[in-house]
């Protein structure tokens, strides 16, 4: 609604401006009339209930547990190692590798040649830029001001 009113306002002001209309006048000349807002009606109340009464829970003994009958370990005894020479082994036998053939090398012919280009070297020194000329050359019968980028700056 707010954005229709400044709408409105806005062409208003652009009628009165340009004075496009004599009515657009007589509307910015009278009061707007006043706008109110609409009255929210009021939530009705929830009535409180009453909270039940809850009784409270008895309290039992805790009933105690038996002590923990204890019972003896029996020791553990490891048998001795029996002394004398250890037992040997069996190693497995490896088999035999296969000869494998050798191949003749292959010869090939020499590389040819190649020339190598040839770089040509940079000078070690930049030749000097060509200067801006200061003075404008003159044209006959034609008459130009200055260029004031082209002239020293001003002593002080």
């Amino acid at each position: 609604m707010a954005s229709q009113t400044w709408c409105l306002l806005a062409l208003l002001v652009t009628l009165v401006g340009t004075d496009g209309s004599h009515a657009a006048r007589h509307l910015l000349d009278t009061a707007a009339p006043e706008t109110t807002a609409p009255a929210t009606p009021s939530l009705p109340s929830i009535p409180a209930l009453p909270k039940p009464v809850i009784p409270s829970m008895p309290t039992l003994p805790k009933p105690s547990l038996p002590p923990m009958p204890t019972m003896p370990l029996p020791k553990l005894a490891i048998p001795p190692i029996p002394a004398g020479p250890m037992p040997s082994v069996p190693k497995p036998a490896i088999p035999t590798v296969p000869v494998i053939p050798t191949m003749p090398t292959a010869t090939l012919p020499p590389m040819p040649a190649i020339p190598l280009p040839t770089i040509p070297s940079i000078p070690k020194s930049i030749p000097p830029l060509p200067s801006i000329p200061i003075t404008m050359p003159s044209i006959p019968g034609v008459q130009l001001p200055p260029i004031p980028f082209l002239s020293p700056p001003p002593s002080p």
